[in-house]
């Protein structure tokens, strides 16, 4: 039987950095994963597939609407929609390599197979050919991740009515594409889609599209894509979904209780994400399970068995790849004696649609609901050069301080490369940084950067170029 120091059952984001770091500090580590790849959901069919098909659609939309002012010509332009998925494999097919070249080089031993515990040291892998070996592991780590999520009385056939594995390897261009959920995955694959030549409904059951984000993030969000041609239906409460052979019908209710129908024919489920525990074992053990399918951790991402821990997707907080990142090297830190932490406050979250939206740190709705005396700054995009010289206009940043210490509590961004740009956000607020410290810093011109460096002297009404 092999012995390990560290076993890592999911080699998602979480998993694999999470083994690496292990193997980093010397520990003897082990992965298990189910599938015939690496890289879990996030890697295979989640953030780097949908954001090779963002990317591929961009540029037809750029070249479709923009190009011409541009002063390029195209004639004949066309969408050879196979070869867009094949590229996108291949980004896929590359990505995943470049676990496995790093699993080599830190000499981290992977199997392949469903791995369950039979106790709280050692761990039966299953796999496809039916057999089964055991390995044991003083310490074991879940990073298992998440799989979509469903409405009780929607029946997902992977057909018609699809989740967002299905929408990243379609056939066809959809006539007609009906999103349910506003969140980020139906957005993106939303703008996808519209950039092709789909017409896309998207049905949300909250007052506002991206809940949870800053209002004025949604407010200006939902305004761009609506000029992109997206119809967006808030305050709707999705009631039935039927499949009818070619053709999808959606009855909805709107704020009035009126019931609405949409025909199309595709229907993309996108209401969440829920963890994914199935075939662990975690009963063998008894390591505890909430309500809401997450396993139970204290501080130390440690479950109620204290040798097992678990981290990413299915753990409470928000299902992202970078904060399942920082959680898989914080468990391994811990293991090797060191003493880490994670301030969950300072992780990003984005949606890459086009403008992008960014946001770290605290909302306008938590400061006032949290009663925190504040000021706030902001910043169009379109008073900057850059964004008149890349035709990029639309989206703000605005930035919300400490009203007495000037500290940033939040800053919330959309526009073009705002992906990129809430980076020095994080930095700032990690280091504590007041709105004026930004403001004083000089940034390149001409930036999209800029931005942030005009809100941040909003804040105390010095902006220049507003």
């Amino acid at each position: 039987m092999n012995n390990y120091d560290v076993a890592v059952i999911g080699s998602g984001p979480g998993g694999y950095v999470a083994a690496i770091r292990c193997a980093q500090l010397g520990l003897k580590t082990a992965i298990i994963e189910k599938y015939n790849t690496l890289g879990g959901t996030c890697l295979n069919v989640g953030c780097i597939p949908s954001k090779a098909l963002l990317d591929s659609s961009h540029h037809y939309y750029d070249a479709t609407k923009h190009f011409k002012t541009h002063g390029i010509n195209v004639s004949d332009l066309s969408v050879n929609f196979q070869q867009m998925i094949a590229r996108k494999n291949e980004v896929v097919a590359q990505t995943s390599g470049g676990i496995n070249y790093l699993m080599d080089k830190n000499n981290i031993d992977v199997f392949q197979g469903v791995g369950s515990f039979s106790d709280a040291t050692h761990i039966v892998i299953s796999k496809t050919d039916g057999t089964s070996e055991t390995i044991e592991a003083s310490k074991t780590i879940i990073a298992t991740g998440s799989k979509p999520a469903s409405l009780p009385f929607i029946s997902v056939d992977k057909k018609r009515v699809i989740t967002s594995t299905e929408a990243l390897s379609l056939t066809e261009i959809p006539k007609h594409l009906i999103v349910i959920g506003g969140g980020v995955i139906g957005l993106e694959l939303g703008s996808v889609y519209s950039r092709l030549g789909s017409e896309v409904s998207v049905i949300e059951y909250m007052p506002n599209i991206t809940p949870g984000m800053d209002a004025m993030l949604s407010k200006e969000l939902q305004k761009s894509l609506k000029k992109q041609g997206l119809k967006i239906y808030t305050s709707h409460k999705v009631t039935s979904v039927e499949n009818k052979g070619n053709e999808v019908v959606v009855i909805a209710d709107d704020k009035k209780g009126n019931p609405v129908e949409f025909k199309g024919d595709y229907t993309l489920i996108s209401v969440g994400r829920k963890p994914y525990t199935e075939g662990l074992g975690l009963d063998k053990v008894g390591i505890k399970v909430s309500e809401r399918g997450q396993i139970e951790t204290n501080e130390h991402l440690q479950t109620n068995v204290s040798n097992i821990y678990a981290i990413g997707d299915v753990v409470k907080g928000a299902m992202l790849a970078h904060k399942a990142e920082e959680e898989g090297t914080l468990v391994a830190e811990l293991i090797a004696g060191q003493k880490p932490h994670i301030d969950y406050n300072l992780i990003p979250g984005v949606v890459y649609t086009w403008p992008e939206v960014a946001a770290v740190g605290k909302t306008e709705e938590q400061l006032k609901e949290a009663g925190v005396n504040y000021k706030s700054g902001t910043f169009a995009m379109r008073a900057l050069g850059r964004a008149r010289a890349s035709m990029d206009l639309d989206g703000q940043i605005k930035v919300l301080a400490d009203a007495e210490t000037d500290e940033i509590l939040g800053v919330h961004m959309i526009g073009a490369r705002a992906a990129d740009m809430i980076a020095e956000a994080v930095i700032a607020m990690e280091f504590r940084a007041s709105s004026e410290d930004i403001a004083r810093s000089s940034h390149a011109h001409p930036t999209f950067t800029e931005a942030f460096k005009e809100a941040c002297l909003a804040v105390n009404d010095r902006a220049i170029h507003s």
